[in-house]
């Protein structure tokens, strides 16, 4: 998120950072990660090496080796019955809504940039939250923005 909140412009990221792309892959691969209709749309498709199960109100949505469902519950519930150990949530802002109370971790990329956006990521307490590692990079040729990646854990994981 950008130093407003922003995550999104017109149903994209709102900047080019390649090493959050490259991180962002990293972390999930291997793993279910959960996006809302509009995320899994402005993806395009689905990403090689991940279990992605989407999540929509539109009952007749569907997508070719995706699974699709009505809520955050039964996408984690789908996920774990598969043995998954760490969910990843990959957005939209109402999917973060849903899913911050029950978080323990958040891995997160600080953009240092006021950006034009018209998504943002929910309001949280940060206080809930203990950074338990922070890393930041300046912007470069593949990076738009300079950038902090934190990853914060629950003071109380539920």
């Amino acid at each position: 998120m950008d130093e407003n909140r922003g995550i999104g412009f017109e149903n994209r990221l709102p900047w080019h950072l390649s090493d959050d792309m490259r991180r962002f892959k990293q972390l999930t691969m291997g793993h279910h990660l959960i996006v809302g209709r509009k995320t899994f749309q402005s993806i395009g498709r689905a990403l090689p090496g991940r279990h992605m199960i989407v999540l929509t109100r539109s009952a007749d949505s569907q997508y070719e080796g995706i699974d699709v469902v009505p809520s955050l519950d039964a996408a984690i519930n789908l996920a774990e019955s598969r043995g998954e150990e760490e969910v990843f949530i990959g957005g939209g802002s109402e999917i973060y809504r849903l899913a911050l109370p029950i978080t323990d971790r958040i891995y997160l990329t600080r953009v240092h940039a006021q950006t034009q956006a018209d998504v943002f990521f929910p309001d949280f307490d940060i206080s809930e939250w203990v950074a338990i590692s922070s890393e930041e990079f300046d912007a470069d040729e593949k990076n738009q923005y300079p950038t902090t990646y934190k990853v914060l854990e629950k003071r109380s994981p539920r």
